[in-house]
């Protein structure tokens, strides 16, 4: 994983320097090299991202399914009110 790839991971998981240290059991100064690409996690480490990425996916995924349905859903209210409006003319 990339120094670019780690930073991304993190702002993606909302999570500051301090928070995603936590995670790794590492001192935010660490994160912050591995973000400049001074030092490099541990394969152990790299592992653990690749599962917090896959998972930050699956839930990316589940969130556009759930805006899609509420989408159709709107299009279907808005057409049921247009045809009741079309029907009382």
């Amino acid at each position: 994983m990339t120094h670019l790839e780690i930073f991304g991971l993190r702002k993606a998981l909302g999570l500051s320097q301090i928070e995603f240290a936590l995670l790794f059991d590492v001192h935010f100064m660490t994160v912050s090299k591995w973000e400049r690409g001074i030092l490099h996690p541990t394969p152990y480490q790299v592992a653990l991202m690749h599962e917090f990425l896959r998972a930050l996916e699956a839930k990316q995924v589940e969130v556009q399914k759930q805006v899609k349905h509420l989408l159709v859903g709107a299009g279907v209210i808005a057409a049921i009110f247009f045809l009741l409006q079309s029907a009382n003319k």
